[in-house]
């Protein structure tokens, strides 16, 4: 959404600016944003502590804290997806009963309802 809002379908970026719509920032992602600024792969305009919490607040988004029951849950997830950021995310998702805005497709295996990041949504039994 913020490294690459080009990745983003027109109704995606319509629907994460409506702000009838709640809108979460896992702190699996906030963890992933930070690793992956360290390392060079995600440049911000400013350091990720001082970033992240500030475009929260701009954006109207929610934090979403990781809770042992988020983290438990991803031992129960079928090994459809090795990126263990992107299976805490559904772990999240499954419990929260949220929508996962992504541009992994792949994820759509799981248990989730999922909007992909080119429009596409997907939903899938949460038995």
């Amino acid at each position: 959404m913020i490294a690459a809002p080009e990745r983003l379908g027109d109704d995606v970026r319509n629907k994460l600016g409506d702000r009838h719509n709640a809108l979460y920032l896992s702190a699996a992602s906030a963890w992933e944003i930070a690793i992956k600024h360290r390392i060079g792969r995600l440049p911000l305009p400013a350091p990720p502590e001082e970033f992240v919490p500030e475009r929260l607040v701009r954006d109207g988004v929610t934090p979403l804290p990781v809770e042992h029951r988020h983290a438990l849950r991803v031992a129960s997830l079928p090994a459809l997806h090795r990126d263990p950021f992107d299976r805490l995310l559904v772990a999240q998702a499954q419990i929260e009963r949220l929508v996962l805005v992504t541009a992994d497709t792949q994820l759509a295996e799981y248990e989730i309802e999922m909007i992909c990041a080119d429009g596409r949504t997907t939903s899938t039994n949460r038995g």
